[in-house]
């Protein structure tokens, strides 16, 4: 989910970082006793709300219990395991082999050559225990690359194909964890759904700098057209009310979503991540260049 749905530590209380830890803590351990140490590469912050939302209407309680950690081993580390982690470590796991396949076509690393051989038993693994999310994350996938191929200048248009693909995450985790509630998974599915838009977009005016030089594909550089001799800046200043309104629109339809679910544990990580991480990250992107020098405390 490309790293941008993080929590902003300075807001969060000291027990509640110590549960979000547990749920991150709780994947790569999940991963390392299931997979083997080298998955755990795949990890990222992304993995533990995605676990976090997940669980939240569950009414099982968090049991957090500390244990030794092979990467972190002066002390013991919160570790908190349920079905929602596992599932975040194995969806973990299928994006990070289409990413592999996507640096192999596209750029015939041979890093990515040898780490996609090691991710294919893995993969064909996962593809058994999840052949609906393995299948809607390669067609969407498959989707999104035509249009990035054709340069598509529709931004709504390519957005969609990610959108769908973390769609398809959030429903079928749902199906996975409370496969009786047909209520749950659409609207988990519509959380999904949302939070793609704004990841999309967040991430093609992250990445306007980069894509200019490299001359890579950006939605953004299509549906603006951006002009030979215009500057990076004077770009993002051009854009900047409708990327302005769109992030912020996504985000508003996100909380919105988020609050129709029965939440009945960690409510305040989830309405940091949502109404702090997100939101400070937004602000962040769209006055890239302007704050050099500050800090980033969101992790």
């Amino acid at each position: 989910m490309l790293g941008y749905v993080q929590i902003f530590k300075p807001d969060l209380k000291v027990r509640e970082y110590e549960i979000y830890m547990g749920y991150y803590c709780g994947v790569c351990k999940y991963i390392g006793k299931e997979y083997g140490q080298l998955p755990r590469m795949a990890l990222s912050y992304d993995a533990a709300f995605l676990a976090l939302l997940l669980a939240c209407v569950d009414d099982e309680p968090d049991a957090p219990v500390q244990e030794h950690c092979v990467l972190h081993h002066i002390k013991n580390k919160t570790i908190i395991r349920n079905e929602a982690i596992e599932y975040a470590g194995d969806v973990m796991l299928v994006l990070a082999w289409y990413k592999m396949l996507d640096d192999v076509n596209d750029e015939g690393k041979v890093s990515a050559k040898a780490a996609s051989r090691l991710l294919r038993r893995l993969h064909t693994r996962l593809q058994k225990k999840y052949p609906d999310l393995c299948d809607g994350i390669e067609i969407n996938l498959a989707r999104l690359n035509g249009l990035e191929a054709a340069h598509c200048a529709n931004l709504d248009e390519a957005a969609e194909s990610f959108s769908k693909i973390m769609e398809v995450i959030f429903r079928e985790g749902a199906k996975k964890l409370y496969a009786d509630s047909q209520e749950l998974h659409e609207t988990f599915a519509r959380i999904g759904y949302h939070m793609g838009k704004w990841i999309y977009l967040i991430d093609a005016a992250d990445d306007i700098e980069e894509n200019i030089e490299s001359g890579a594909y950006n939605p953004l550089l299509y549906r603006f057209e951006y002009k030979d001799g215009e500057t990076p800046q004077e770009f993002r200043d051009r854009i900047r009310d409708n990327l302005d309104f769109n992030l912020y629109h996504y985000l508003a339809v996100l909380s919105e979503q988020t609050g129709l679910l029965d939440i009945k544990k960690n409510r305040g990580i989830i309405d940091n991540v949502i109404f702090f991480g997100m939101n400070r990250k937004t602000e962040e992107i769209l006055n890239k260049n302007k704050n050099e020098g500050e800090s980033d405390e969101s992790i």
